[in-house]
């Protein structure tokens, strides 16, 4: 966990701040009068800061929830996501967030009361099923044991009409926030899985797919809605055997017909973050060939990306009921988060 926290002033004395620095005992404790100072600094090390990432607590003001790309639907009719974080602890190659942000640490907004009374507006005034995602800018589970994210908004979900869903889109294990609690309709919990020759080389720190279909099967037994994201697919050698071994390893330990939804998506990032992302890391061979420059995203070739998402829908349809299945191929092009 992180040994140097910076606090917004503003917040320093709120509740759930005093809540998370006595889960940091530790911690060497930094005032500053806005996160920016610290998170939009020029000159940031990412690849330095990402090893050991301090953590900013700060307040979010201001829009608190975006409207999320069609192309992201899972059956909702109206569709936001929120980010109660920004940066994930995790670092996997493939992230659009390490070429949207300058630093690799970690924001925390602890005005949860704000969100939600943001998104009960939102919720009062849909027109149709709304959902809500927020594991957008962040992994939803992977920082509970300190944000408490879910012992606040499970319980607000679960109070929310039967039209209203929050998915919980993670690559953790840490599924013991969702079990203190009963089982809510309300909630997914969406669990990001590519394969093992391709989690090997580019997610470090991430637990295995055995950890997480473990955790997959433990929820599914006790009542929660589950769901599988294959976002992004990534080209690699021998790809159709490895996610064909991959679904068969995942089907073997969750029901498919269970769950809530699965998502396909390839490897795609705007230009400009993909600039980044390969001057951070000039030596990852994801970055060195084979994409394509389009409308302002870097992709697969439309050929290969229609073949992989076709390859990958007809190998789910073996599992999956058909109208669970998703395809999602853009991403917005500028960060919506202003600092």
């Amino acid at each position: 966990m992180s040994k140097l926290v910076y606090i917004e002033e503003e917040i320093r004395d709120h509740p759930r701040t005093q809540e998370i620095l006595a889960r940091l005992p530790s911690a060497t404790i930094v005032s500053c009068q806005h996160y920016g100072e610290v998170f939009n600094r020029k000159a940031q090390n990412f690849r330095l800061q990402k090893q050991r990432p301090a953590l900013i607590l700060a307040r979010k003001h201001s829009p608190f929830s975006y409207p999320a790309p069609t192309e992201y639907a899972i059956g909702g009719s109206e569709n936001e996501y929120f980010s109660h974080m920004l940066n994930c602890p995790y670092d996997c190659r493939y992230c659009f967030l390490q070429g949207m942000y300058r630093s690799a640490n970690h924001v925390l907004f602890i005005n949860y009361e704000d969100f939600s009374g943001a998104l009960e507006k939102k919720i009062s005034q849909r027109q149709g099923s709304l959902h809500f995602f927020s594991g957008y800018d962040c992994d939803s589970l992977a920082y509970d044991a300190i944000s408490g994210f879910c012992d606040y908004f499970l319980p607000f979900f679960a109070e929310q009409p039967d039209d209203v869903r929050l998915e919980l889109r993670t690559k953790s294990a840490r599924i013991a926030p969702l079990l203190a609690h009963k089982p809510s309709q309300q909630c997914i919990t969406a669990f990001s899985f590519t394969p093992a020759a391709v989690a090997d080389k580019l997610e470090q720190g991430v637990p295995s797919i055995t950890r997480r279909l473990q955790a997959m099967h433990t929820l599914e037994q006790a009542g929660w809605q589950i769901a599988l994201r294959f976002d992004p697919l990534v080209k690699h050698p021998d790809f159709k055997q490895s996610y064909t071994d991959l679904c068969q390893q995942i089907f073997h330990s969750v029901d498919g017909q269970k769950l809530h939804s699965v998502s396909l998506g390839v490897f795609r990032v705007p230009e400009g973050y993909y600039r980044q992302m390969a001057r951070l890391y000039p030596e990852e061979a994801l970055f060195a060939g084979g994409l394509e420059h389009q409308q302002g995203m870097v992709s697969y070739p439309s050929n290969d990306e229609d073949e992989m998402i076709h390859y990958c829908h007809q190998l789910l349809r073996q599992y999956v009921p058909e109208e669970r299945i998703f395809s999602c191929q853009k991403l917005p092009s500028q960060p919506n988060e202003t600092c």
